[in-house]
């Protein structure tokens, strides 16, 4: 037999993530200049890095010799005093990515099961997979979640719902009052979890955290990889009670949160002028792609983050057609929304070359 055929059936059926097409591996394949190619289809930010951040990362590398800080003081310090919560309430991750796999570690196992949006982040459905959980999908109309239906589709059985806000691929958002009433309603037996990796770009941001203060069973994850431009780094955090804290810090690795990354998101924190500019240069590139999508009576999903959905007819099509000029976006698909592509915010002269593309594609 297979080796394959001894692993866990869970991990055999599951599907691997598919990330966005690398600048590099579009260069080598298509004989482009990597210089040349505009990358709109993982939510980074296009201004890059803050500057304060790169020059903590190069300070620190002077002491890439030494074990990072297993307990992230000095970043948990500044996270907790951030956000009005006790040290003890913020667990690091290799990126939120890592909040969620700890989550799913200390919580699923066959026979219980995890509630997510039938349009959210697909790593929440790979995850499950990977415990050996059920994956409960609940409809969302209009691409938004309905949390009122996520309440009524637990059961004894569920341990988690993961709720994204705004959500990743639709950037559509819920309110302060549904969140409320949804919140109202949660048995003690399920932990809620809000990811807010898109939370900078809100003018008017629901508050999800007051649920840590007042001890209830919630985790707000909170990423460095999107308005801070530091995804490389793979650096984010839970914000979550103490009880629940314990257990993540029970299932993580030591010293998942490099000295590199720390001393960059440290210094992220403090960049204010880096994180205006971002959101400034977001909003603008929202009100372009949105603007012209209207114009041209293509169907969209207004954004609350920093990527617009639109209808192309054939998202593949436009992808690949996309990808030959030097422009990588994310075709949708595995969202089961094979007539869209995602379309990142990027510079202006970036939007602009994308959507003069589009143009062409969608008219010949």
């Amino acid at each position: 037999m297979n080796i394959a055929g001894y692993g866990n059936q869970w991990v055999c059926d599951l599907v691997p993530y598919e990330p966005g097409k690398p600048i590099e591996e579009t260069a080598r394949e298509l004989g482009l200049n990597p210089g040349d190619i505009i990358k709109l289809a993982s939510n980074e930010n296009p201004l890059g890095p803050s500057p304060k951040a790169k020059k903590a990362m190069v300070a620190e590398i002077e002491k890439a010799h030494l074990y990072p800080d297993g307990g992230g003081y000095r970043l948990r310090s500044a996270l907790a005093e951030k956000h009005g919560v006790a040290f003890e309430n913020i667990v690091l991750g290799n990126g939120s990515n890592e909040i969620i796999e700890l989550l799913c570690h200390s919580f699923l196992k066959p026979g219980v099961s995890l509630i997510a949006a039938e349009h959210a982040f697909v790593v929440y459905k790979l995850m499950a997979t990977l415990f050996g959980a059920d994956y409960i999908e609940v409809p969302d109309p209009g691409f938004v979640h309905d949390l009122d239906a996520m309440l009524e589709a637990i059961t004894p059985e569920t341990r988690l719902v993961f709720i994204a806000n705004p959500n990743n691929p639709t950037g559509t958002l819920v309110g302060q009052e549904e969140i409320d009433r949804f919140m109202s309603g949660l048995p003690d037996h399920v932990v809620a979890v809000f990811d807010e990796a898109y939370h900078e770009f809100l003018e008017d941001a629901p508050d999800a955290i007051r649920y840590v203060r007042e001890g209830r069973n919630v985790c707000v994850m909170r990423t460095f990889s999107k308005a801070q431009g530091l995804s490389a780094l793979r650096i984010g955090y839970g914000i979550t009670s103490s009880e629940v804290a314990g257990l993540l810090n029970r299932s993580r690795q030591p010293f998942n949160a490099n000295a590199i990354a720390q001393a960059g998101a440290l210094a992220a924190i403090q960049d204010e002028e880096h994180i205006t500019a971002t959101v400034k240069n977001n909003a603008e590139g929202l009100r372009f792609f949105e603007t012209a999508f209207a114009e041209r009576s293509w169907e969209f999903v207004p954004s609350h983050a920093n990527f617009v959905l639109v209808n192309v007819g054939d998202g593949d099509r436009i992808f690949s057609g996309l990808l030959k000029k030097g422009i990588i976006v994310r075709a949708m698909r595995g969202y089961k929304l094979p007539e869209w592509v995602r379309i990142s915010i990027g510079t202006p002269d970036q939007n602009a070359r994308c959507l003069s593309e589009m143009d062409k594609l969608l008219t010949s």
